[in-house]
């Protein structure tokens, strides 16, 4: 907005209902929902390892089945037996195909079923025993020349041993490294109870000050609330969830130091990653931006209707509902990524903003509208808690610090890795829309350089 200075923009933010009260409440109650639900109890062995070892066991019954019509091709299966069995030959025997297929399955059940080890190992010994010994066999034997069996027995054994390394590697122990550190950070969570929402000493330049005083009950935010407030039944889930999703938010930003890093630009924005309890894997953003917080809080918070406007990751935000001064709920249409692999989505999410001290916070998760049903035009993905803050500069009014919180289920039959890196992809290329946004709308604050200095 040309024109409009940082006070002007500071003065013409909407009233936020109750800030000291709900600033505190949110510090003092954390959501239950988040903290104090017992972990789910663990099975002996995981869903996708159990896939594994059933696999494991197709590969033994289908070679033995191979075998067992190769036998049956060029006579009976006793003088077929006797002569591959009592009177083996390297050259021409295929009994020696069957034995590697049951020296796998030995292996890889004592291994990964038996013990239930987490390391690639074993698979690696059988994998690559099978590969040596089916191009030697193949190079030196005439098993070519006798049958069909000749070329569908070994390429068989050496294409199924290569697939159950695939699928262990890239499937299995990745899939029960997530939910392992899932499981233990849900466990922490409900050993500590109610962990402080600031663990550590926290100094001006940081995102919170402790609260100043213990916050009533939420009935009482309701009393005080300035302008529209929720009446319904529903409009008061509303605010729960919207309330919810705040505390979650809050618990994350608490937890920097735990944030895993993923990947970072040119500008020096960087991607992390956190497993958050009952809702996994979390994407983080975090930038520094060469502008006031109010005007990114004035684009990217306040007005998300208006986002379509210049962010090309999403193509529709419509307001549903407004249910108080604190809480929205609105339909949201994501643009394709990946190149067009994933498809267009849409959300229905509940959006609750504040204002804290030196800091804007907007914090939402997925809910049910009535004038929004899932339709067959778009795929409805679910977000768990998120959202987007923007911290003031406590030195220098003019930058500040700019955080994205992401954690969404894009539903459909997409692979795990590749939503993971659209994700990553959609956050940087929304960065570089606003930052965009904000050069258009202040020219003076055009970049020069690639890098940003931290000046918070």
């Amino acid at each position: 907005m040309p024109g409009i200075g940082c006070g002007n923009l500071g003065g013409s933010l909407p009233a936020i209902a109750s800030l000291n009260a709900s600033y505190s409440t949110s510090l003092s109650i954390p959501s239950p929902s988040y903290l104090f639900l017992p972990p789910v109890q663990r099975k002996a062995i995981s869903d996708v390892r159990r896939t594994f070892c059933l696999f494991v066991t197709f590969d033994l019954l289908f070679i033995s089945l191979l075998w067992i019509i190769e036998l049956n091709i060029s006579s009976s299966i006793k003088e077929s037996l006797e002569n591959e069995v009592i009177h083996y030959d390297y050259r021409s025997s295929f009994f020696d195909i069957f034995l590697l297929a049951v020296f796998r399955f030995l292996c890889l059940q004592i291994g990964y079923a038996a013990f239930r080890l987490r390391h690639w190992w074993v698979i690696a010994i059988t994998t690559l025993v099978t590969s040596v010994f089916l191009v030697v066999k193949v190079i030196i034997s005439n098993l070519l020349f006798q049958n069909a069996c000749g070329y569908v027995l070994p390429i068989t054994s050496f294409v199924v041993a290569w697939l159950e390394t695939w699928f262990l590697d890239f499937k299995v122990l990745t899939q029960e490294a997530e939910d392992e550190r899932a499981y233990l950070a849900a466990v922490n969570a409900v050993c500590e109870r109610a962990p402080m929402i600031y663990p550590r000493a926290v100094s001006d330049g940081q995102f919170y000050s402790p609260p100043e005083s213990v916050a009533g009950s939420e009935e009482d935010l309701d009393e005080e609330g300035l302008g529209r407030k929720a009446v319904t039944a529903q409009e008061k889930e509303y605010v729960r969830q919207g309330r919810e999703a705040m505390s979650v938010v809050e618990q994350i930003l608490a937890q920097e130091d735990n944030w895993k890093f993923e990947k970072s630009n040119d500008m020096g924005d960087s991607v992390y990653t956190l497993e958050i309890p009952f809702h996994g894997k979390t994407f983080i953003l975090k930038a520094f931006m060469q502008c006031s917080a109010e005007l990114v809080y004035q684009e990217v918070i306040l007005q998300p209707e208006k986002m379509v406007q210049w962010n090309r990751t999403v193509s529709s935000c419509q307001i549903l509902q407004r249910i108080d001064d604190n809480t929205l709920v609105s339909h949201d249409v994501s643009s394709g990524a990946a190149g067009g692999v994933v498809s267009a989505r849409d959300f229905v999410n509940v959006r609750r903003v504040e204002r804290k001290r030196d800091c804007y916070l907007s914090a939402g998760m997925a809910t049910d509208h009535d004038a929004k049903p899932p339709s067959g035009r778009f795929v409805r993905g679910e977000n768990g808690p998120g959202g987007f803050i923007v911290l003031k500069s406590s030195s220098n009014p003019s930058v500040c610090t700019f955080i994205w919180i992401l954690n969404t289920d894009l539903k459909g039959r997409l692979p795990r890795y590749l939503i993971h890196q659209s994700l990553a992809a959609t956050m940087f290329e929304f960065m570089t829309f606003l930052r965009q946004r904000i050069a258009d709308l202040r020219p003076s604050l055009r970049p020069h350089h690639h890098h940003i200095q931290r000046d918070v």
